[in-house]
């Protein structure tokens, strides 16, 4: 399980840029504040590309949906949009 291993503030941060770039690597995001402030996460590519990646379908979504099963029933006009001309 990751978890953030430190909190570091910007200007530490820019001193041990390596230091923060091998501890997202080894123990998990890092967090950097600007005034007390969280600001920024640094994370391992690896971890940005597993987080980042689209989870399934836009089908997927609507099969999905508390709504598919709750007999809704949508009309829509025969005659296009409201307004249209």
């Amino acid at each position: 399980m990751t978890q953030v291993a430190k909190v570091w503030s910007l200007a530490d941060a820019k001193a041990h840029l390596s230091e923060v770039v091998e501890s997202a690597l080894k123990k998990g995001p890092q967090v950097i504040t600007r005034h007390g402030r969280k600001v920024a996460v640094v994370v391992s590519a690896e971890e940005w590309e597993r987080k980042s990646q689209r989870q399934g379908t836009l089908a997927d979504f609507f099969a999905a949906s508390p709504l598919r099963e709750s007999g809704l029933e949508i009309e829509r006009p025969l005659d296009g949009p409201a307004g249209a001309a």
